[in-house]
């Protein structure tokens, strides 16, 4: 048999289990390994898991602490499609920095989303972010285009 350098495995280790209880000689015998007294030396011992001794786990003292926020959460600049009708002429580019100016929102820091709340007349032209699925149908029923911004 012919042993390469990419068919050596390592050899298989045999370690024989741990058997307690089985006199003073093997060094697991008396106790076993458990120590003298207490909670973890009796069968059936120990706590259950999040168990902090008496204490409140923490997963009871989270909520007290103002709760848990995602960091990861994507905050968007939300803007509905009523919001739009009656501003932009038929034919208008809506962009976030044209929402800036009107006085839609403060600044362009956040990314802009379209949500489909209302009816377009007008056919506009929109970049933004995001887009619904409501707003998407809507955009180009009116005969307007969308354009994604990255």
């Amino acid at each position: 048999m012919k042993f390469d350098q990419h068919t050596i495995r390592p050899v298989k280790t045999k370690k024989k289990r741990k058997r307690v209880g089985r006199g003073d000689a093997s060094g697991f015998g008396s106790f076993s390994g458990r120590g003298m007294k207490g909670q973890n030396s009796r069968s059936g011992g120990g706590v259950r898991p999040g168990f902090e001794g008496g204490q409140l786990p923490i997963i009871k003292r989270l909520p007290s602490l103002r709760g848990f926020r995602n960091r990861f959460k994507i905050l968007y600049n939300v803007v509905n499609l009523d919001t739009l009708s009656g501003v932009y002429p038929s034919g208008g580019d809506v962009t976030p920095e044209s929402l800036v100016e009107i006085g839609v929102f403060k600044n362009t820091k956040r990314p802009l989303k379209i949500l489909g709340r209302g009816n377009l007349k007008a056919s506009l032209n929109i970049s933004a972010n995001k887009f619904s699925a409501a707003a998407r149908s809507k955009i180009e029923a009116a005969g307007g285009s969308i354009q994604v911004v990255e």
